[in-house]
């Protein structure tokens, strides 16, 4: 007895035309972007011939290599500390036996991804000002405190996962031949686990590298991010050096979340 065809969303009258539409809208805009990047004219809107004049603009802007060199900073800072206690969630939610409140752990490391953003900003700015008050410090060790809180969940999800799919076999083995639980991480786990700590660090370097809200309301005064300091120059006008910068930070992002993509998929 021939079995029915399942249900199908593909198969569906108008499919095709609202996923072209769906993918026309979203990336129409991304394609004119970065063609109107490479622009010789001070519109945005009025192409005048090739050029790489905004670029070099960009390069040459103290404001924006200021910036660029504290999102680096910050992201790379971020990425770090996350991931590292990403691990640790990772290991302690996996790697040992079912335990009272495991479940409200998971999703209390899983909060900022469930929580508007906005709600996080302002709830970081409440508590960093009363410390700024007290302490009287305003340095670049908030926004780093800060992005590492909202970053943790995008670690700790592709570590989780690779830990998930990996055999304890290995590592029951290293135990029977009197490894210590730290020889047996170091020696079995952790090789295996490479690959998805690589991603989850450049997930989080990704997330950190590309904020805004968090950012804008922890930020002080002259520690714009780039970023923020896109969104500053947009308040006053528009021109093709915002898109050569957006261009560049787009670049970044899509090399760091194909390698993301492919290290989340590697099981060697």
């Amino acid at each position: 007895m021939a079995r029915g065809r399942g249900f199908d969303v593909t198969r569906l009258p108008g499919f095709t035309t609202v996923a072209i539409l769906c993918f026309v809208l979203l990336y129409a805009p991304i394609v004119l972007l970065v063609i109107f990047s490479f622009n010789e004219s001070v519109s945005v809107s009025e192409w005048q011939g090739l050029s790489l004049r905004w670029y070099r603009s960009a390069l040459e802007n103290e404001q924006v290599q200021a910036a660029t060199i504290r999102s680096v900073v910050i992201a790379s800072a971020a990425s770090l500390i996350a991931t590292s206690a990403a691990v640790g969630a990772a290991l302690a939610t996996t790697r040992t036996r079912p335990w009272r409140g495991q479940t409200l752990a998971f999703a209390l490391v899983n909060q900022p991804l469930m929580v508007p953003e906005v709600v996080t900003a302002v709830a970081l700015l409440i508590f960093f000002s009363m410390i700024k008050v007290a302490t009287g410090y305003t340095g670049l060790w908030y926004l780093i405190i800060a992005h590492t809180a909202f970053c943790i969940p995008f670690a700790y999800l592709p570590v989780r996962a690779r830990l998930q799919g990996m055999d304890l076999t290995l590592e029951q083995a290293a135990a029977d031949l009197y490894a210590t639980p730290w020889q047996a991480f170091r020696r079995v786990t952790l090789p295996q686990l490479w690959p998805g700590i690589l991603a989850g660090a450049m997930l989080a370097f990704v997330i950190s590298l590309d904020d805004v809200v968090i950012t804008e309301f922890v930020k002080s005064a002259g520690q714009d991010t780039l970023p923020t300091y896109m969104l500053g120059q947009l308040r006053r006008a528009v021109t093709p050096e915002i898109n050569a910068i957006s261009t560049a930070l787009l670049a970044v992002s899509v090399v760091l979340v194909m390698a993301f993509f492919f290290l989340s998929r590697s099981r060697t």
